[in-house]
């Protein structure tokens, strides 16, 4: 059936199929064939594939590839096909690749050789270590505009040092689900840091993992109070998304300080601050106060979060206790379902 798309539009130029559980070789080798102007390819869970399929893919197709995207893929695609791919595809600028269980820290190394690259997102489950990844940085992250790294837990603050000295034109930056990297990290990453403000940062649960210590070590892990006021001297004036769900370690005067009422994040439309404690009526208050584009603010296990007063046109997601005020002044409460579509739309 997938096949009927290149044959019905064979000039097609980007492919987009997010469940691609029955995307076969016969399917790739047909879509080689016809599809001579492809140019962006994405594929989740395109597990029928095999490692030579992808070879040959890259061999056949990769002078024209310009973005690849590819999430989902347990049974083949492995370093070597990585490594294929960096050999054949010189003209890729946006790479995607998440959840492919057999990459590991070869392919992070060869990522480094795209001379192109100006969009990386990257998911790996297998160790990775922080000098592989500050060896990419380093390459690639001069010409880089949006940078996600996800779920690498041992990366640790040169990382985050290699990020400050060489990445000079991120407007997106994503770096979520780490407890190892220090909040004095963060707070020199975004100090005098010569890239300009942040239009998109997500730093969601980069925090300490130790349940029976809810308070964290003496030495904060992940972004708490000093990184978060780093990030947005540094990100405020650009901020339009902000994600730091699950940053337990942000303190109350932090975000007081920060959603003063005072200050001012003229483009800030959407935040996250699910699970971070230390929120409160008064914080959120704050928010929509600092913040007159806000649209929209996800506040799941915030319970201190009561009557505050939401402005018409925001959306306050995950604060049930919160219900009666915003009923009675004419703001959105949005639903859990809803929700949910809406931190997978930030998500993908």
């Amino acid at each position: 059936m997938t096949a009927l798309i290149f044959a019905v539009v064979p000039k097609i130029e980007k492919l987009v199929l997010r469940n691609a559980c029955q995307f076969k070789n016969e399917a790739m080798e047909y879509m080689m064939e016809k599809a001579k102007n492809l140019r962006s390819l994405q594929l989740y869970a395109a597990n029928l594939i095999t490692n030579a399929m992808w070879h040959k893919l890259f061999q056949h197709q990769g002078a024209s590839l310009e973005t690849v995207k590819l999430q989902w893929l347990d049974a083949s695609f492995e370093d070597e096909a990585v490594t294929e791919m960096v050999a054949h595809c010189r003209n890729i600028t946006r790479l995607k690749l998440k959840l492919c269980r057999r990459i590991g820290e070869e392919a992070v190394t060869a990522i480094s050789m795209l001379p192109k690259l100006e969009h990386l997102s990257l998911q790996i489950d297998r160790e990775v270590s922080s000098e592989r990844l500050v060896g990419l940085v380093r390459v690639v992250g001069p010409n880089l505009k949006t940078l996600s790294l996800e779920k690498f837990v041992d990366a640790d603050d040169t990382v985050l040092e290699a990020i400050h000295a060489h990445c000079r034109n991120l407007t997106k930056f994503r770096f979520t689900e780490n407890d190892y990297a220090t909040d004095a990290g963060y707070t020199a990453l975004f100090t005098d840091w010569a890239n300009p403000p942040l239009a998109f940062a997500d730093l969601s649960s980069t925090r300490d993992m130790d349940n029976n210590n809810p308070t964290g070590p003496a030495a904060a892990i992940g972004l708490a109070s000093a990184g978060f006021a780093a990030l947005m001297a540094h990100s405020g004036d650009g901020l339009e998304t902000l994600e730091m769900a699950s940053c337990r370690h942000v303190g109350p005067a932090a975000f007081l300080d920060a959603f003063d009422g005072v200050k001012q994040y003229p483009r800030l439309r959407s935040v996250n601050i699910s699970f971070c404690t230390a929120v409160d009526t008064v914080v959120v208050a704050g928010m929509f106060k600092s913040c007159p584009a806000l649209r929209r603010v996800v506040a799941f296990g915030c319970f201190a979060v009561t009557d505050v007063v939401v402005p018409g046109g925001v959306a306050l997601i995950g604060a049930p206790r919160a219900q009666d005020a915003i009923e009675q002044i004419g703001g959105a409460h949005v639903g859990f379902m809803d929700a949910l579509g809406a931190m997978v739309e930030v998500a993908a």
